[in-house]
């Protein structure tokens, strides 16, 4: 440990991209940077992303696309219901072009203009490698500009002296190493994996309602340290719902019969009843919603042999990644389906009448039976008397065989915690600047309102990373030269 610098003008907790972004930046500035990481390797779930949001894009004037700054910062903040921090949502949307420019020059390619909800705007850069490359870029580009990266390191403390931030003290392997610094970049990813802070700031229980889905040991060391130093809280509760079929772990086999879970076709809950229009399934963050309000954390798919020959013919109507669109063929899904149910498990069940089916998923007959049978009448009226699902997506479930799949409620990580102003400066209780102390990324609150606005800024979750990354890593730079 001998080789760790006793002082630094940036400490940055956390090695994503929102970490990664404000490291190259302060270090791109000239400031002496160090990123520590408790984890042996970089990026997080950074690693896993497939796009980010950006508007007025080299990519979106060469397509036409008129969709701006104007337009996304009232539609985030419409659908936040104007909970959200105003001025940080500007910020955010308004550096986001020169952010694409700016990782463009750094190393990071771009493929693809889309979106990923139906009928949302484009504003969905799909990167080249996915969010590890990203991650890689970054991390290169800040190591040649005198950066440290530590990984396998935890900081355990933030020291503060008077009012202002004054460094920090890392877990050692014999003893803690205190480093003295002007600034302290809080980029630790949130905290879904504490099981204790989840159900003391969501209320749902961990691992038995909500499942976490690519974080790991995401334990809310950062936004802690903030709060252990005086810092404010905003938005902590906020999560990233969505609702999905059973792994291919849990199957068994195949990864693929979870296109068939998210299909608009028939979804009951636990009591065998129909509880929403299934059409939201192409909108992630009302999907999700719709399934945490039951509070076993899984609902059920309901299909049959025509549903998989409409995959197998006509396409899916929803893709789960860029790379499953609309309209792709799945071809013999039905062999993955006898596949997985040669391993038996409450995941999936196949009958030959829905009330077998009922008995073999723990619901009363009767009221399986009943759904299906409402269900089928609204779709031979082309109307849903329910929930006025579209038309189009009103097709009857008859057999011959019967399939149930679960799909649980899911979490892709927390979204708030440390209340921070438009310059991702951290405040304290009344509402004044910690000097020296910033907060990026899921660490931060501020952004979003009570969900995850993806239908109308899709990519926003990574935009914000990398976004406040950046400008924590810019004003950071200032304030260590004056």
């Amino acid at each position: 440990m001998s080789d760790i610098p006793s002082e630094v003008d940036v400490v940055v907790i956390g090695s994503g991209v929102s970490g990664l972004s404000a490291a190259l930046t302060a270090g791109e500035a000239g400031a002496k940077v160090i990123v520590f990481e408790k984890l042996r390797s970089i990026g997080g779930t950074s690693n896993f992303f497939k796009g980010t949001f950006a508007v007025e894009s080299r990519q979106q004037r060469e397509r036409y696309v008129t969709f701006g700054r104007d337009e996304a910062f009232r539609d985030i903040m419409e659908y936040g219901h104007w909970r959200n921090n105003p001025r940080l949502v500007r910020v955010i949307v308004d550096e986001s072009a020169s952010t694409l420019v700016w990782l463009e020059e750094e190393g990071v390619e771009f493929t693809e203009l889309t979106i990923n909800m139906i009928n949302s705007p484009q504003t969905y850069h799909i990167v080249k490698g996915e969010g590890a490359a990203v991650v890689k870029t970054l991390a290169t580009r800040a190591q040649e500009k005198g950066v440290s990266i530590r990984t396998g390191m935890s900081v355990k403390q933030i020291i503060k002296r008077g009012e202002r931030v004054a460094g920090v003290v890392v877990e050692g392997d014999e003893e803690d190493i205190q480093i003295a610094a002007k600034t302290v970049v809080i980029a630790s990813g949130g905290y879904l994996n504490n099981k204790e802070w989840v159900k003391k700031y969501t209320g749902f229980n961990l691992g038995e309602n909500l499942l976490p889905v690519g974080n790991v040991d995401k334990t809310g060391d950062g936004i802690r340290m903030a709060f252990e130093i005086g810092a404010d809280e905003e938005g902590i509760g906020t999560v990233e719902l969505f609702r999905i079929g059973p792994s291919r772990q849990e199957l068994g086999t195949g990864g693929r019969l979870s296109m068939a879970v998210i299909q608009p076709d028939l979804w009951v809950n636990r009591a065998g009843e129909r509880f929403c229009d299934e059409g939201i399934t192409f909108f992630d963050t009302s999907e999700g919603n719709v399934n945490a309000r039951h509070k076993e954390g899984y609902t059920y798919s309901i299909f049959d042999d025509a549903v998989l020959k409409r995959m197998a013919e006509e396409g899916l109507d929803k893709g789960i990644t860029p790379e499953t669109y609309p309209g792709q063929q799945i071809i013999d899904l039905d062999k993955d389906l006898q596949a997985a149910l040669e391993n038996p498990s409450d995941d999936l069940f196949e009958a030959d009448s829905i009330e077998e089916l009922a008995v073999k998923m723990g619901i009363d007959p009767d009221v399986l039976k009943a759904t299906v049978d409402e269900y089928n009448v609204f779709c031979a009226k082309g109307h849903d008397d329910l929930f006025a699902k579209n038309p189009r997506y009103l097709r009857p479930i008859i057999g011959p065989k019967f399939y149930a799949a679960k799909a649980n409620t899911v979490c892709l990580g927390t979204m708030g915690g440390i209340k921070i102003n438009h310059n991702m400066e951290v405040m304290d209780k009344e509402n004044k600047i910690i000097p020296g102390l910033y907060a990026v990324g899921y660490d931060a609150g501020g952004m979003y309102g009570n969900d995850y606005c993806m239908h109308v800024a899709s990519g926003l979750s990574s935009a914000f990373a990398i976004n406040s990354g950046r400008i924590a890593g810019r004003n950071a730079s200032v304030y260590v030269s004056q």
